[in-house]
């Protein structure tokens, strides 16, 4: 099947408001320069509270959870959502909603090809819902925005599910949570099992928030944490492991005076979804956190370190780089992406992040004189969230037996000639929200039917920053503009950072699962205001 590539001069050229989206301008103006730059999507919501200076704290790493109990071909879990006061700045108390606890929640460890049961039980105020992000899951465990896990006592009910910005034609949609009470399909039960089969490659995944309409608010105040799959293809390799692997969620948040997460909800009840206005492109906060903390401090031997690097934020995207650069540069080794272990090592003197995208790099910090300092650093901010977090290396010699092997993985390369279909998803701003190809999201509606064994190429084009999310299957980016894949690419993915006026297109295989699924914008900002769209596998 031959394919014409999408260039970014045919991008512009498809035709102004119908590629732009209502509301959007012509090429040339400022509107559409500003959406061309590099850089940040969203605005900056600065805290009232005083804010610590960087590098004052340790950096925590995430506790590992035990299994209640275990069989031959599973390990069960038990998850408790609830309040809890964490003290994230100094001398305040903030109130975050959290998996057991703590912010980030409970790392959870699983074997390829063994099951992982975890069993959700809420006690927060309102409805929720899990996503293991990057899982290879059947639909009844996916996270269906409406499959709802519901607060303890309530019983579910009407009060328990809001409408979303844009979804035209859902009947009591301007009535708000009366007219969306069909469409939850949770129980009414206040805790809820998913099974996850695990029958994926090892890979750096994590679980958060995924309720319709409210999922950057609940993601903000703290639902996401590390979910980590090991097989025996990576356990074979010389990589760094224990204490020298280290998993580092990074997210932007801001803070009223009181030290409560400050974000700018249009309903802070939980009835109309959505931002205030300046907001609708996405919120950005002033604060950095590593792994919860503000600006942390890690003590690190001179050795190497594997750093499992997701972007946790809301919106933010970050381009990490090491300051100083280790001698000769290419400090940042790029071992794995979102779906695991690339084929081969690809050294960065930085790594552009985008919402979601997870990059695990070895950094070895023998190349630096003991005594160091290095700055871990965001090339994309300025003031504090141009800071992220530092490594203080020590002295002395330190046992290192790990290395970076020139071979990784074998991965086979999908063929986008054979594909079975070609579908364009065209992710733009509308009058009310954000939009795939002109629709707002409506559960149940599917935008594609792909069937199960084949493969096919999607093509997301943009005209803004959409990080795009596709659940169920990893993929391969195929081209950019027509051109190469970029630098950051490789590998499995499961999200692409689509820059504005941007084509970019990837060629996904279909497998093992039949039902409905979701793509999204994982700018959480879009996909509350329903930049969503479902697709059927069959």
């Amino acid at each position: 099947m031959s394919r014409p590539a999408m260039s970014r001069r045919r991008f512009l050229g498809i035709g102004g408001a119908a590629v732009l989206g209502a509301g959007a301008v012509a090429a040339g103006s400022p509107y559409l320069e500003g959406m061309l730059k590099q850089g940040q999507p969203g605005l900056l919501l600065r805290s009232a509270a005083p804010l610590p200076r960087p590098y004052q704290v340790r950096l925590p790493r995430p506790q590992v959870l035990a299994p209640t109990r275990s069989d031959a071909t599973a390990d069960y879990y038990e998850i408790t959502q609830r309040p809890a006061l964490l003290r994230i700045l100094p001398g305040l108390d903030t109130e975050a909603w959290t998996y057991q606890g703590s912010y980030p929640g409970p790392t959870l460890v699983s074997r390829s090809g063994r099951r992982t049961v975890v069993t959700h039980r809420n006690q927060l105020p309102q409805p929720t819902v899990v996503h293991l992000h990057g899982g290879h899951t059947p639909t009844a465990s996916d996270g269906y925005p409406t499959q709802l896990v519901h607060p303890a006592g309530t019983g579910g009910g009407a009060g328990a599910m809001a409408g979303m910005a844009g979804m035209a034609g859902m009947a009591g949609m301007s009535g708000g949570a009366g007219g969306m009470a069909a469409m939850d399909s949770g129980d009414g039960s206040s805790r809820r099992t998913y099974t996850y089969p695990v029958d994926q490659r090892a890979a750096t995944l994590w679980y958060h928030d995924h309720r319709m309409g409210f999922t950057g608010p609940h993601v903000w105040r703290g639902l996401a944490g590390f979910h980590l799959v090991t097989d025996d293809e990576e356990a074979s390799l010389p990589l760094p492991r224990g204490e020298r692997d280290l998993p580092l969620m990074i997210s932007d948040r801001s803070f009223a005076a009181d030290g409560s997460f400050a974000y700018p909800a249009l309903d802070g009840s939980e009835v109309t979804p959505g931002v205030t206005t300046p907001y609708m492109n996405g919120v950005l906060g002033d604060t950095v956190l590593v792994n919860g903390a503000p600006w942390p401090v890690l003590d690190a031997d001179r050795a190497r370190y594997r750093l499992r690097i997701l972007n946790a934020s809301n919106a933010r995207r970050y381009r990490l780089a090491l300051d100083p650069q280790p001698p000769g540069g290419g400090g940042l080794v790029q071992i794995g992406s979102d779906g695991g272990l690339l084929a081969a090592p690809v050294a960065h003197d930085s790594i552009d992040v985008a919402p979601a995208e997870r990059f695990d790099v070895v950094v070895d910090f023998s190349r630096y004189p003991a005594g160091t300092r290095v700055r871990l650093v965001n090339r994309l901010g300025s003031g504090g969230t141009a800071e992220v977090m530092r490594f203080d290396v020590g002295g002395g010699a330190v046992a290192d037996d790990s290395r970076i092997p020139a071979g990784l993985s074998t991965i086979a390369a999908l063929d986008p000639s054979r594909a079975a279909a070609t579908r364009t998803f065209l992710f733009q701003k509308s009058d009310s929200g954000w939009t795939i190809n002109g629709h707002g999201y409506r559960p149940g509606r599917s935008l594609a039917t792909p069937r199960l064994g084949t493969t096919e190429v999607w093509r997301f084009v943009s005209d803004f920053h959409h990080p795009v999310h596709l659940h169920l299957n990893h993929f391969q980016v195929v081209s950019r503009n027509g051109a190469d894949p970029g630098p950051f690419d490789g590998g499995w993915k499961d999200t692409v950072d689509v820059q504005p006026a941007e084509a970019v297109e990837i060629a996904v295989r279909f497998e093992d699962y039949a039902g409905r699924f979701m793509l999204h914008c994982h700018n959480l900002e879009h996909e509350d205001m329903a930049m969503m769209a479902d697709f059927t596998t069959r």
